[in-house]
């Protein structure tokens, strides 16, 4: 972990990281996960978890956008995949909405603005 790192990066686990999944894990296990202190990120470096966002215009550290950008466009296409499989139970367009969803945050992230 390098103290003089200035940028905000992402979890490298960045769809399971944020109060989302945790309030998931929370409300589905009826405890409250611990979170680290300090994490691995997308560009491969450990930072304090502090030093971490999953808001796209708060990651500052281009190979972390990167990295998240491909993870989101990936699972996009992994939900609109499993649609086709037998038992599921969202309908083919609520997967094509959610999967919408994962390509527009990957779109935040590839802007540098």
């Amino acid at each position: 972990m390098t103290g003089s790192d200035p940028h905000v990066h992402v979890e490298r686990k960045v769809l399971e990281a944020g109060g989302a999944v945790r309030s998931a894990v929370t409300s589905l296990l009826g405890v409250v996960p611990e979170s680290p202190s300090v994490v691995t990120t997308g560009c491969g470096i450990a930072v304090p978890l502090a030093m971490t966002s999953v808001r796209p215009e708060s990651v500052t550290c281009l190979a972390c956008r990167e990295h998240a950008r491909r993870v989101y466009l990936d699972f996009a296409g992994q939900v609109e995949h499993l649609t086709g499989m037998p038992g599921m139970t969202i309908t083919a367009e609520q997967a094509a909405e959610a999967a919408q969803r994962c390509r527009d945050l990957a779109d935040r992230f590839a802007s540098r603005a």
